[in-house]
């Protein structure tokens, strides 16, 4: 794929959900798909929730004017499809946490079942596991990870869509320069930056202060597609290592994880107890504004995307220095706060 191609996806893609988001803002409120402030919020008027709409329908415009129609397409289409009609319902009225799995898991099945679309092995640092069957149920487990970590992680306007944002413009990058060949290849990278494009004319209108909240339809759908174009592009070795794309997300991941660790030591349900403990509201509490907040976590993320391009394009073993060097610095930070351990009885919260 050729720069001017890409500039013309980005572009294209962009232009339209920066133009059709004020559309979504007015299909919001005459829905009633609005994030109503109380006490736990920390937005003070109703905000829209359907961002993932405008989102979802700059993916299929990128999808009709730039993508191929193969089965593998077909599948994340139609898993999609399932994704961002759960979300939508969900961002107009609340549906039960098991009922989102359930969804979640029946998209899933398709793109595995239909679409073909497996981990079927990982190289991790140079240690090589092939899974054989349980290729199945661990790729089903990944995809539903990734959705429900890009959910948690939304809880600050722009914040989702900034990692997301960052997350496609590294990978496109290290595809663009590895340059390989095959559907798989062609697949990834177009998806990649058609989500790129998307996201950023999202942004435009969700950074503080936000116009939009990006919602269920949002967090999930770009939960979904990150998890696609991982899997996608270490099929293809676009990425040399699934740590590749695992790096670049590290603060949904771990903040997923310590969520997780949070909830079981006080004996909660992990998908029906949100609470007001995640990293950004670490860094809320030390007396950083939303906008700093967001900034920060901009800036870490886009350091673990750098060390994830000179570990693939320029030294393995550099990166792997500047890797550790970071996350040591991340933990120790995280650790400096209540992310696990929670003082004076602060807790629970909705799951902004």
């Amino acid at each position: 794929m050729n720069l001017a191609k890409i500039f013309l996806i980005v572009m294209i893609t962009f232009s339209f959900v920066l133009l059709f988001m004020p559309i979504v803002i007015q299909i919001a409120h005459h829905i009633g798909a609005l994030d109503i402030p109380n006490e736990r919020k920390i937005h003070k008027k109703p905000i829209p929730r359907l961002g993932g709409l405008g989102i979802y329908s700059g993916f299929l415009l990128g999808y009709l004017l730039f993508g191929q129609m193969t089965y593998m397409m077909n599948a994340i289409l139609i898993g999609s499809f399932v994704i961002i009609i759960t979300g939508i319902i969900d961002d107009i009225k609340s549906i039960k946490a098991y009922q989102k799995l359930l969804c979640q898991f029946i998209a899933a099945l398709i793109v595995v079942l239909y679409g073909g679309i497996l981990l079927n092995d990982i190289n991790f640092f140079g240690i090589y596991i092939n899974f054989g069957y349980l290729a199945y149920p661990l790729t089903i487990l990944f995809i539903l990870g990734c959705i429900n970590c890009m959910n948690l992680i939304d809880g600050l306007d722009g914040l989702a869509g900034g990692i997301s944002a960052i997350f496609f413009l590294f990978i496109g990058i290290i595809a663009y320069f590895q340059g390989k060949m095959g559907i798989n290849y062609e697949l990834a990278i177009t998806l990649t930056f058609i989500m790129f494009g998307s996201t950023c004319g999202f942004l435009f209108h969700n950074f503080y202060p936000a116009k939009i909240f990006m919602g269920d339809s949002g967090s999930m759908f770009m939960g979904f597609i990150i998890s696609i174009i991982t899997i996608l592009g270490f099929k293809s070795v676009m990425m040399s290592s699934l740590a590749i794309p695992l790096f670049i997300l590290v603060v949904p991941i771990l903040d997923t994880a310590f969520a997780i660790v949070r909830r079981k030591l006080k004996g909660e349900n992990i998908m029906n107890t949100p609470d007001r403990s995640h990293i950004h509201h670490q860094f809320l509490r030390q007396n950083f504004t939303q906008r700093q907040t967001v900034l920060m976590i901009y800036t870490i993320t886009f350091m673990f995307s750098f060390a994830s391009l000179i570990f693939t394009l320029i030294d393995q073993k550099l990166g792997m220095i500047i890797y550790g060097f970071l996350m040591i610095i991340f933990i120790v930070l995280v650790f400096k706060t209540d992310i696990i351990f929670e003082k004076n009885g602060r807790g629970k919260e909705d799951k902004k």
